[in-house]
């Protein structure tokens, strides 16, 4: 059995029941294999996976908070320090109902790459609780957090681990969690990022998650020869499924909205001319055949994505709840045109499913 074989069933082992971080550590030694087999007796000698795979520390603790009705909860707070080899430990804390162990060393696993990629001399680390702000007063949060960063001051600071916000922890979240700390520790230091702009937050913070997208999806066009220069983007919505096919079991989404620029039908045109200049999946190609509003794309991506289903009948079903808008949306006389190339795309998606 090869090093990284090894490792791979020694995380599994000894981590049961955290199948996020199982999958995060077989992809980043899967794709490092090469290096490592060629390189195998000098890894096992420093035992240098053992000790990538491994957290520095981990911390569990609990968080007690009191609600506007007076009621007490207890939470569960998690902070791993996964790897400070280049710096102090970096990374979010996620405030969410999913949130345990296993999620938070996957993500503290995959922040240690994440930060050595940008240049900078700081390591990777992930926190939170499984705390769930939706529905809570500003009260509320403001306990819990006060008394989350009451036992998780004990272990930051500007040197040593210095967390940021994540999903369920904006600069509100953070604001709380900076006053308390500065209240227990009395330091106004920067051992929390994503802080309002009036003390001491950052002018990029909220649009920096944004612009890396924009840049990844640059460098990723560019590699294939092309430019965002002069294209349009499109973006893909799915809304619920409706109870009627989730309780079926099927797969496919009520309404799959594409979604174009919010402005004139004839900047809306243009964006569908500039669109046929462009690379496009198969559902985007299809479009263009149903014309240019928005409930035909609408029927139109649908039908692309339909193949999932398991019997013809949803596909109806999804298919004339779209036209029902055509009605309402489109002159009369087109309606005949339109009704035509439904009944054959559906004729094509049934030959698709059969198949399949």
């Amino acid at each position: 059995m090869s090093y990284v074989d090894e490792i791979i069933e020694q995380v599994i082992e000894k981590n049961p029941a955290e199948p996020e971080f199982h999958q995060a550590v077989r992809e980043v030694l899967d794709s490092i294999r090469s290096v490592v087999d060629a390189n195998e007796e000098k890894f096992r000698r420093d035992a240098l996976l053992e000790r990538l795979v491994n957290p520095e520390r981990q911390i569990k603790f609990r968080v007690p908070w009191i609600d506007d009705q007076g009621n007490a909860h207890v939470n569960t707070g998690y902070r791993v320090q996964f790897n400070s080899a280049i710096g102090p430990y970096k990374g979010g804390l996620r405030l969410h109902p999913s949130v345990n162990l296993g999620i938070i060393k996957f993500l503290g696993f995959e922040q240690i790459f994440k930060n050595s990629l940008t240049g900078l001399p700081i390591g990777g680390g992930k926190g939170g609780s499984d705390f769930d702000p939706k529905g809570k007063s500003d009260r509320e949060i403001m306990a819990f957090c006060q008394s989350f960063m009451t036992e998780l001051c004990k272990y930051i600071g500007a040197d040593t681990d210095v967390p940021a916000g994540d999903i369920g922890t904006g600069g509100r979240e953070i604001g709380y969690m900076f006053g308390q700390y500065k209240r227990i520790r009395g330091l106004f230091e920067g051992t929390l990022t994503g802080k309002g702009l009036s003390y001491g937050g950052s002018l990029a913070r909220t649009e920096a998650t944004g612009y890396g997208l924009l840049y990844l999806t640059d460098e990723l066009l560019r590699s294939h020869t092309y430019s965002m220069e002069g294209k349009t983007v499109v973006s893909l919505v799915l809304s619920p499924l409706p109870a009627r096919i989730r309780q079926a079991g099927y797969m496919t989404p009520t309404e799959s909205t594409l979604q174009l620029s919010r402005r004139s039908k004839r900047s809306r045109e243009q964006d569908l001319q500039n669109t046929r200049t462009t690379d496009r999946t198969p559902s985007t190609m299809r479009a263009e055949e149903f014309g240019r509003s928005s409930a035909i794309l609408h029927c139109l991506v649908q039908l692309r994505m339909s193949l999932t289903l398991k019997t013809l009948s949803s596909l109806l079903l999804t298919v004339l709840s779209q036209f029902a808008r055509v009605l309402i949306c489109r002159p009369q006389r087109r309606l005949q045109s339109i009704f035509r190339r439904t009944v054959c795309s559906l004729y094509r998606a049934r030959l698709q499913m059969q198949a399949v």
